[in-house]
């Protein structure tokens, strides 16, 4: 017999003609051990239409416990069994033989009780039914959620995306008679399945082209509260408004209105080409993920007071593809007016690295993701599958997300700014200690530390060392790291608040965050070492919108302390002021406005506390040497 070890099952299934192909994965088991379970590496960069979620509950050796797990049930509906229990069951458990057995068994029972074209998307927790609200397109009821917060999930602001629509700039929602049930999330965009999101993100949604739908959280005894809009991030590649760290019930209890949403991404939320931009009527092509986003914020400029939010008092905010969204939102001319203060939180594509395109490089490089596609023209590639059209991102390969098209983003960021042209809103903006990228890549060795440097920036060599010394293996690892993330995360943000400042009267403001997260002991992932992981990309999310608890709805992965609860209440309560009044506010701390020539920022860490930004040398150096670079 062999050993079962108590994991979360994901199953992944995509349709395959009229029938459904099945790719099993999981989680690490609470051992640690992959002896009986698989890794998510064989479903990486695939499209998967959905998952659904099983816990194996430990039992005797040779034996499982088949169960669905609460979200499961969500899917596909309570009365329904994820896993039809066998005769021969003692005490709940099944006699499993080996590992390839369990999964067949699994196949089985998934085959017999799915659907034919299968469109389940997960609910969310709840404790009954929430008010029915009145929107321009027809009634929706949402779900009651804890402490009088009510959920409106999935509901739509665009028509689906699908057919003719697709690659075109989102047409308004057709309206709906009767009340449409709010109580779930809506599928995803269309994107590969990604081992990091399984891990620690991932919902329970299906995936499917026809996925422009918004969530909104808010209490009934709410008027013209203020209106957080989030946007997710995932490298204009991945992710959705359903993701657990991207809720918004902690914000509402508190106050605000919260809106999150998804938008096209990957190749059909972005790919430009000559025949698109002359079907087009304005000379543009790509950028769809951006049309998605300002046709939410129109929704809700339209909807959202009859949902207690005030609509002039909107703050847009979003992290990594998401922050980088927010800045586009700031310059793009159709986003005038949407919005009155904007959050960017460790992404901006304006210095370092990462550049927007231009038009032609946008459509060179869609006409290269055409040839790969064997389409020679628009309508054959509007007649592939969905999943024909999801590539994975390889380095040196043509890559898909926002680029200068004259419409949406009529120039570079940095020329709107100098001609004043940006939406002029008070901006709250920052990273985190620990993101390191990319630029030097992994380093072992001072000898390596400094082979990597000459090799990388050459004749600057001499300057990037002395800008970033190292006398031992132990501090060329932390100088490569310090670089990393000043090169792809800090000089953007600094470049932002500096544009802001020189040509925009409305104030920014600058944080970062040190503290790292407390890890379950024992608890591994596939692509993060918690021994090491410090304060990570992506770590400040949870915090800022106090959702600590969504990273153990799979398995016990953090062990958050009370002064993590307290770190993230002070830092929702800032975000909450920022939102009311364009000022953030901490308790115990002053928030300096900022000035490129003393830069100061709030650092959240242990406690909150002013200090310097750092070093404004090392960022004038990335700066510098990426502009005499090509892209």
């Amino acid at each position: 017999m062999t050993k079962v070890c108590a994991c979360i099952w994901a199953i992944w299934y995509r349709r395959e003609g009229c029938g459904l192909h099945f790719v099993f994965a999981s989680n690490f088991s609470e051992k640690g051990g992959l002896e009986d379970c698989l890794t998510l590496e064989s479903v990486q960069n695939q499209l998967w239409s959905g998952q659904i979620v099983v816990t194996s509950a430990r039992c005797r050796s040779g034996q499982s416990r088949n169960r669905a797990d609460r979200l499961a049930a969500g899917i596909i509906g309570s009365n329904w069994p994820i896993i039809r229990q066998s005769s021969g069951e003692k005490g709940g458990c099944v006699a499993l033989r080996t590992t390839a057995t369990r999964l067949a068994a699994i196949a089985l029972a998934s085959a017999a009780i799915l659907p034919a074209a299968p469109s389940f998307a997960r609910s969310a927790d709840h404790a009954g039914v929430a008010r029915t609200v009145k929107t321009a397109a027809g009634l929706v009821r949402g779900i009651a959620q804890r402490d009088g917060v009510q959920a409106y999930l999935g509901i739509p602001y665009a028509k689906p995306p699908v057919r003719e629509l697709r690659w075109r700039a989102p047409q308004p929602v057709d309206a709906w008679q009767g009340v449409r049930n709010a109580d779930r999330f809506s599928p995803l965009c269309v994107q590969p399945m990604r081992s990091s999101l399984a891990n620690q993100y991932s919902g329970a949604e299906a995936i499917s082209e026809d996925c422009l739908y918004l969530n909104v959280w808010t209490r009934p005894a709410l008027r013209k509260a203020p209106v957080i809009v989030y946007i997710h991030g995932g490298a204009f590649y991945v992710g959705s408004g359903s993701v657990g760290i991207y809720g918004g019930e902690a914000l509402a209890r508190e106050g605000a209105v919260v809106v999150n949403l998804n938008y096209r991404v990957g190749p059909l939320g972005f790919l430009a080409t000559p025949e698109l931009r002359a079907e087009s009527g304005d000379g543009a092509s790509g950028n769809y993920g951006l049309l998605d986003q300002i046709a939410a914020l129109r929704w809700v400029r339209d909807n959202i007071a009859r949902f207690g939010g005030d609509p002039d008092n909107v703050t847009i905010a979003g992290q990594s593809a998401g922050s980088m969204s927010v800045l586009a939102l700031q310059v793009s001319p159709l986003a005038k007016g949407l919005f009155r203060k904007a959050v960017g939180m460790s992404g901006a594509m304006i210095a370092g690295p990462i550049k927007l395109p231009s038009r032609s490089e946008a459509e060179d490089a869609g006409t290269r993701l055409m040839a790969a596609w064997k389409a020679s023209n628009l309508a054959e590639l509007r007649a592939m599958p969905a999943d024909r059209l999801v590539v994975p991102r390889v380095p040196g390969g043509p890559s898909t997300g926002p680029a200068i098209d004259g419409h949406v983003l009529p120039d570079a960021i940095p020329a709107l700014f100098a001609a004043r042209r940006q939406s002029d809103v008070p901006l709250l903006l920052g990273f985190t200690r620990d993101e390191a990228l990319g630029g030097m890549g992994p380093v072992t060795s001072l000898e390596g530390y400094r082979t990597k440097a000459r090799e990388r920036f050459g004749v600057q060599a001499d300057r990037f060392l002395a800008l970033y010394p190292a006398s031992s293996d132990g501090q060329a690892q932390e100088q490569a790291r310090m670089a990393d993330r000043d090169e792809t995360m800090v000089s953007g943000m600094f470049e932002w608040a500096s544009l802001q400042a020189a040509h925009g009267t409305a104030p920014a403001y600058a944080y970062q965050f040190s503290r790292p997260h407390h890890y379950v002991a024992g608890v591994r992932f596939a692509d993060l070492d918690p021994a090491t992981a410090g304060a990570y990309h992506t770590s400040e999310v949870p915090f800022w919108l106090g959702t600590l608890d969504a990273f153990d709805r799979y398995r016990p992965t953090r062990a958050w302390t009370p002064q993590d609860r307290a770190m993230s209440h002070a830092m929702m309560q800032t975000l909450l002021a920022f939102a009311r009044t364009g000022k953030p506010e901490t308790s115990g701390v002053s928030w300096p406005r900022f000035a490129a020539d003393r830069p100061r920022l709030v650092e959240f860490a242990d406690t909150a506390a002013q200090q310097d930004w750092p070093d404004p040398h090392r960022l004038a150096f990335f700066k510098s040497f990426h502009a005499a670079s090509p892209r």
